[in-house]
C-alpha cells in the first residue's frame, strides 16, 4: 500500500513540466496492466511463496531461527524498495534541480528524461523512497507480530537502512540497464526524448533491446535477490 500510494502521488508531481519533456506522458500518471505486472510481479511471486512457506501472519526477521521466511520477506522488500526508489527518482529527479542529468555509464550530460540519466537529487530521493518502504515494514512488524516473538528475535530496525540502500541500488541498476539496453533518442521536431528510433530522431544512448517495463522487471528481480543476500549478512553480524 505504501508503494502504491507514494508512487502514485509522485507520478503526479509537477506533471505540467513532465508533459513538456516526456513523449509518452499520460495525464494523471495512469499505468496499464503490463506496467503494474512488471513493477509488482517479483514481489507478488515471492509473497505467494512466503504464504505457502510461512503462512499469512507476519514474522520477525531472524535469519538464524527462520531463514526461509526472512529471506523471502527481504526479497519482497527489496523488490518494492527498488520500484519505489526508481519511481521517485524518475518522477521527482527529472523535474527538480536546474542542471541536466548525467548518463550513468559515461557521465556526459544528457537531456532530461533520458533512460540512464542520473542526478544527485534523483539518487537522493531513490534512497528516501526505499527508506519509506523500510519504515512501513518496520512498523508492521512492531505492531502486528506477537511481542513474545519479538522478545526472542534480533533487532528489527536494520530493515530501514537496508531498504534505503535497496532503493538506491535498484535505481542505479535500472539506470545502468536503461543506458545500455534501452534506446533513448531526441526528437528534433517535438523537442522531447523518445524510446523509438525514427526520422528526425537523434540517438542519445542505449540499444533497442528492452523496453522500460522489461527494465523495471529485471531491476526488481536483481535488487530483490541482492537485498536478501545483503540482509542475511547484516543480521548475522
Amino acid at each position: 500500500m505504501v508503494f502504491f500510494i507514494t508512487s502514485s502521488r509522485v507520478t503526479k508531481f509537477r506533471s505540467n513540466i513532465k508533459q513538456k519533456i516526456e513523449d509518452d506522458f499520460k495525464e494523471g500518471g495512469q499505468r496499464n496492466w503490463i506496467q503494474v505486472l512488471c513493477n509488482g510481479g517479483m514481489a507478488t511471486q515471492l509473497a505467494v511463496f512466503y504464504i505457502l512457506d510461512a503462512g499469512c501472519g507476519e514474522k520477525p526477521i531472524d535469519f538464524i531461527q527462520d531463514f526461509r521466511s526472512s529471506w523471502l520477506a527481504l526479497g519482497i522488500l527489496g523488490a518494492f524498495s527498488c520500484c519505489n526508489g526508481d519511481t521517485w527518482a524518475s518522477e521527482i529527479g527529472t523535474v527538480m534541480g536546474s542542471t541536466q542529468p548525467y548518463l550513468i555509464t559515461s557521465f556526459r550530460k544528457v537531456p532530461r528524461g533520458t533512460n540512464g540519466g542520473v542526478s544527485p537529487i534523483g539518487l537522493l530521493v531513490s534512497f528516501v523512497g526505499g527508506l519509506v518502504v523500510g519504515v512501513a515494514y518496520y512498523l508492521t512488524i512492531i505492531y502486528m507480530v506477537d511481542p513474545s516473538w519479538l522478545g526472542s528475535s534480533p533487532s528489527q530496525w536494520p530493515v530501514i537502512p537496508i531498504c534505503g540502500v535497496s532503493g538506491l541500488a535498484g535505481s542505479i541498476i535500472d539506470s545502468v540497464l536503461g543506458a545500455t539496453v534501452q534506446y533513448s533518442g531526441f526528437d528534433e521536431s517535438k523537442k522531447v526524448v523518445v524510446s523509438q528510433p525514427g526520422p528526425g530522431v537523434k540517438h542519445i544512448s542505449g540499444r533497442k533491446v528492452l523496453d522500460n517495463d522489461s527494465v523495471n522487471l529485471l531491476s526488481s528481480i536483481i535488487t530483490g535477490l541482492i537485498t536478501s543476500k545483503m540482509a542475511s549478512y547484516v543480521w548475522s553480524l
